[in-house]
């Protein structure tokens, strides 16, 4: 079974490693740093967030931005705070179970949970090290992510990417347990340490048939969620909607994720919520789970890195300095103690 493992890892790309995915590309990125003379030139690219929302950004500051009836209510809770504290700031904002909580600071789906009860949320505050987020569960039926850049000296910008997502789950049977599920799903018992983590005090449960068990709520491939490609989908009107947000906000680039009643409504700009905005760190998904080949796919990558360049090099001539190396330095280093805490709480 490991040599199985080790096999289909090999001879799928989607499966690798994301440093030796990216190395054989890596020079280009390095290009791109020696023209702008500067290893953070990425940093003016979306002025508003900080790094340019590479990484290590609050989310506050990206659903500050945004359109208010665009994105879920949200608060924001010290971890310091004592949990008498805690209940009394959600029931002013008028939470009710369920809901979502995530750290402020946060990546790839890390101490993102769905809380259903008191006792579920005193957990994750007595355990959370961090400031976080208490957000309403957004219970639209379609999550997609949309890619989104504009050149700042365009009124137009482009979709590049379009995809629905399907949160890692596994449906019972009536007679398999949940580890006999998970280990027999296609993408699931690749992440077996990681389930045995979350969900191995379940795995003697027998799953009902016809069931779902979502084994992750955080949508995106880190987490194992399932991409299907809308590139057909996109279209002039959805257009419309995406640069009229990015001329309401100054993103430039990134991948918004969204929840929506349907596709045709997102077109239209109706009925849905940004649940996030990614900025420049963002990965082009879209490259994932339609059969492109690695070759396509770094085409795809190089493409966006290309327009990321031009827009960072376009905000720098025009008063968005590029962070200094010691800036930079410092604050990726912080951000990287922070989320190697993080991962000692997920």
């Amino acid at each position: 079974m490991a040599i199985k493992k080790f096999f289909q890892r090999l001879f799928n790309w989607e499966l690798w490693n994301f440093y030796v995915l990216y190395a054989p590309i890596a020079p280009v990125w390095l290009w791109y740093c020696l023209r702008s003379r500067s290893l953070w030139f990425f940093t003016p690219s979306n002025p508003t967030i900080t790094f340019g929302g590479f990484e290590g950004e609050g989310k506050k500051e990206m659903y500050d931005q945004l359109p208010q009836s665009l994105v879920p209510r949200t608060i924001y809770i010290l971890n310091t705070l004592s949990f008498t504290q805690v209940l009394e700031k959600i029931k002013a904002a008028g939470f009710t179970y369920p809901f979502i909580v995530k750290p402020d600071v946060g990546m790839k789906g890390i101490l993102f949970r769905k809380i259903d009860s008191e006792e579920q949320l005193a957990k994750y505050h007595e355990r959370i090290p961090v400031e976080y987020i208490v957000q309403d569960l957004i219970e639209l039926p379609v999550e997609v992510s949309v890619f989104y850049y504009r050149y700042p000296w365009e009124q137009k910008g482009t979709v590049s990417g379009f995809i629905h997502k399907e949160l890692l789950h596994v449906t019972g049977d009536g007679h398999s347990t949940l580890q006999e599920l998970v280990t027999n799903h296609s993408r699931a018992r690749f992440r077996m340490e990681e389930m045995q983590h979350r969900h191995g005090h379940r795995f003697d449960r027998v799953i009902p048939k016809g069931e779902v068990f979502y084994l992750s709520y955080a949508g995106n491939h880190n987490r194992g969620a399932q991409f299907t490609n809308l590139h057909n989908e996109i279209n002039a009107r959805m257009h419309e909607v995406f640069d009229a947000l990015s001329h309401h906000t100054t993103f430039y680039y990134g991948r918004y994720d969204i929840k929506t009643g349907s596709i045709e409504e997102l077109k239209d700009g109706k009925n849905f919520q940004i649940i996030e905005f990614n900025g420049c760190g963002a990965e082009p998904n879209h490259i994932y789970d339609c059969g492109m080949s690695i070759w396509k796919a770094y085409g795809t990558i190089l493409q966006h890195w290309k327009a990321l360049y031009k827009i960072s090099r376009y905000n720098n001539d025009h008063g968005t300095p590029y962070w200094s190396y010691k800036k930079g330095k410092n604050f990726l280093k912080e951000a990287r103690r922070h989320f190697k805490v993080l991962e000692q709480y997920d």
